[in-house]
């Protein structure tokens, strides 16, 4: 899977984002229109507008934040791949990451003991267990 594909399954909808800026841009607004009629001397309007401003404001960034880290909860992360290399002759390990052009039974570089022409045994995707927290 490339990073394109992955960066699209983590993207917040551009709609989601479009209203709650717009929530915010609302609240943040009426925030504004408070402290005008604070000083027009209307208390009753500027404490409903200071309400509606304040409960706008941290809804929409409640909102953000909980869509924030739900996308990076939802992040996959792909496991490396490796290959492991086997010496037939002294039976010596080598295990690397994959390179383009690796396959099963290929010859590969000489051993690091006897000299002798290795061979890829193995292919696979190194899965590490992922610790619960609670």
């Amino acid at each position: 899977m490339s990073k394109t594909q992955s960066n699209a399954t983590t993207r917040i909808s551009s709609f989601v984002l479009l209203i709650i800026f717009l929530t915010l841009a609302l609240s943040l607004t009426a925030l504004i229109l408070a402290t005008t009629f604070f000083g027009q001397g209307n208390e009753i309007i500027a404490g409903y507008l200071l309400l509606i401003g304040f409960i706008g404001v941290a809804l929409s960034t409640y909102v953000l934040f909980q869509t924030r880290r739900r996308m990076l909860r939802l992040r996959i992360e792909i496991p490396p791949i490796v290959t492991t290399i086997e010496c037939r002759k002294c039976g010596f390990k080598s295990v690397r990451e994959f390179q383009r052009g690796d396959y099963i039974f290929k010859e590969g570089e000489p051993c690091q003991k006897c000299n002798e022409k290795m061979l890829i045994t193995a292919i696979y995707r190194e899965v590490k267990d992922k610790e619960k927290t609670a």
